[in-house]
């Protein structure tokens, strides 16, 4: 029973990083490749400070991470551990175009 209430719980912290629209729509923007804060700023037309505490929020989960050429810091999503889900979350976000958790469907529609 250890095992599992273990798994539950990585499970329902991950639910808890991404259950956030924008940190949902940051990952989904991140799936086709690295950007950068502004580029990620333009593309969901969210002010910097916003979208810069939300990678904050997904980097310290282990959701994105980041590296600095120069001045400029590049997100990706990150190559997750599997005890923490993240290989499932990755493959929905790579190949799927919806989650389906239970009797509800969630699209992910590249735009």
């Amino acid at each position: 029973m250890g095992k599992l209430n273990r798994s539950l719980e990585s499970l329902a912290y991950m639910f808890r990083l991404v259950g956030d629209q924008t940190r949902l729509r940051i990952l989904v923007t991140l799936r086709d490749g690295e950007l950068n804060v502004t580029e990620i700023c333009k593309k969901l037309k969210l002010p910097q400070p916003t979208v810069s505490r939300h990678l904050g929020i997904l980097r310290m989960g282990g959701l994105v991470s980041n590296r600095r050429s120069g001045k400029e810091i590049y997100y990706s999503l990150n190559e997750y551990q599997a005890d923490r889900y993240g290989k499932v979350l990755n493959d929905k976000l790579n190949r799927s175009a919806s989650i389906r958790i239970g009797p509800m469907i969630f699209g992910l529609s590249k735009r």
